[in-house]
């Protein structure tokens, strides 16, 4: 049995290339199910997140379930996925590396760890895991909890919201008197608008499409949440918006955006995009007064943050590589034992 991992990342594509790959999560038991149909796979987790889509897979021919998963992707999306690829062990090591944070656009990052337990416990609710992936994940897990208490890789600004807490820092100095609305309350949204009442921002508005969710989090901030249909009607006053929706299509347009502007009397607006797919077009860039970051725009704020974390790194893969070296041992004993 070989474990298989394909997919696309940051470091290999820009974010209008991921977007076309990325895997909503009402989609990802479907795209299992279909998964699960390609030649030679008998085990399947898909990762799909603001910075990466992953497939991860146990398989008897590697190379026809790649092929079969390249097709697969190419009709999903119709073009053909620039897919890096790796097998046992680099597969094995790849995953713990992702778990820990090594491989985020935020070196150290801790949001990664959590949208993996995510991903995995999705494939085995759907009864798309077994004994080879279950091991695989449950170590992954193990890994990334020995990273984070034997070194000091989480010090810092360690997730998309807190690098996106920054920006806003950098634009505006002084963060307390700035409206800052929030679309979307998901985890990722959670951590930046909870990360900006850190630094004093006193006003946070939170729109949801499930409104009790805006409210709840609104609520544990003490913030104000807005119906998903009304947030329109708040943004003349808003100096930074923050988007993390879970939208197929942007809903952050220039054209609903350029007779909004026309009511700020000349205030700039700052706008965060942290969605994959993007929520926010990239022509409303183009409108006087409107400053755009993507997911993209944050990696050179990340990048200057990396020296504590930098010097901890060698320290990780030794932890990585000690226990890459210990599943190894337990795959190759565990087909024997089926042989």
């Amino acid at each position: 049995m070989t474990i298989l991992c394909a997919g696309i990342n940051h470091h290999v594509a820009p974010v209008d290339v991921r977007e076309r790959f990325a895997v909503a999560n009402h989609e990802v038991a479907s795209v299992l199910d279909s998964m699960r149909r390609i030649d030679g796979l008998s085990e399947a987790v898909v990762v799909s997140t603001c910075n990466r889509v992953e497939f991860y897979a146990a398989s008897i021919c590697p190379e026809r379930t790649l092929d079969g998963l390249r097709g697969f992707l190419e009709t999903r999306t119709g073009m053909a996925a620039p897919l890096y690829h790796h097998d046992t062990p680099r597969s094995v090591r790849h995953l713990f590396r992702v778990a820990s944070g090594l491989d985020s656009m935020v070196l150290g990052e801790t949001e990664i760890l959590g949208q993996v337990k995510q991903a995995y416990a999705t494939a085995a609710d759907a009864g798309a895991t077994s004994g080879t992936l279950n091991r695989l994940f449950q170590k992954a897990f193990r890994v990334a909890k020995s990273v984070r208490t034997e070194t000091q890789i989480t010090r810092g600004a360690t997730s998309v919201g807190s690098v996106a807490v920054e920006l806003a820092g950098k634009i505006f100095g002084d963060l307390d008197h700035r409206r800052v609305m929030v679309l979307g309350a998901g985890e990722t949204s959670e951590r930046v608008a909870r990360s900006l009442v850190s630094r004093g921002v006193k006003t946070v508005i939170v729109s949801n499409r499930t409104f009790d969710r805006a409210a709840q989090l609104a609520e544990e901030i003490g913030g104000m949440a807005i119906h998903f249909d009304h947030w329109q009607n708040e943004f003349p006053d808003v100096d930074i918006l923050i988007s993390s929706t879970a939208a197929p299509h942007p809903i952050i347009t220039r054209e609903r955006l350029e007779p909004m502007m026309r009511q700020r009397s000349g205030r700039p607006l700052f706008i965060i995009d942290l969605a994959v797919p993007r929520d926010a077009e990239p022509g409303v860039n183009r409108l006087d007064g409107v400053f755009l970051y993507d997911i993209d725009s944050l990696q050179d704020i990340a990048s200057r943050s990396l020296a504590v974390r930098r010097n901890e790194i060698e320290h990780c893969e030794r932890i990585i590589d000690r226990h890459v070296t210990d599943f190894v041992g337990w795959l190759r004993r565990r087909q024997h034992s089926i042989e």
